[in-house]
């Protein structure tokens, strides 16, 4: 999990036990997803695209940057979020590896929760191959109620 906490330092699972991270969760479709916030710079309204419409990856002009933005919709399912819901959101603002801005289309405003990390797990090789859910690293499992809520933590090297 070393992509989700920063301290590295932390050598035993029984001391991970009291721990938790702070997601910053947000809904693509059906799935619910996740960055931890440690990766997260920002959250900005909507702001026009510009692309040729035919991949995933879009720009837009943000202050005095040019930010490469990503929409999850079209890349899991082939319909990008413009066609999916008429509501402009919001850009969630990271870095990627190369520490370039990216920002990432939702359309409701993302929420932050506590998730301690005796609740997260990696997901395994075989089904990050074999899905198109190949971007997320981690699932976290969190109780709500009568129910549970299936979170599954971006992995930003995989977005783009």
């Amino acid at each position: 999990m070393s992509n989700l906490i920063v301290d590295p330092n932390s050598r035993t699972i029984s001391a991970q036990k009291n721990l938790s991270i702070k997601l910053l969760v947000f809904e693509i479709g059906k799935l619910t997803l996740a960055l931890p916030i440690l990766q997260v710079q920002k959250v900005v309204k909507h702001q026009d695209i510009h692309g040729s419409g035919l991949s995933h990856v879009n720009l837009a002009h943000l202050a005095q940057q040019e930010l490469a933005v990503v929409d999850l919709h079209r890349k899991l399912f082939k319909v990008s979020l413009a066609e999916a819901s008429p509501t402009k959101g919001y850009f969630i603002i990271s870095k990627n590896i190369t520490g370039e801005p990216l920002g990432i289309m939702v359309t409701k405003p993302p929420t932050i929760i506590d998730v301690s990390l005796e609740k997260i797990r990696q997901l395994p090789d075989a089904y990050r191959r074999a899905d198109t859910l190949e971007i997320a690293s981690h699932v976290a499992v969190v109780p709500q109620g009568e129910t549970s809520l299936t979170i599954f933590i971006l992995d930003l090297a995989r977005l783009v």
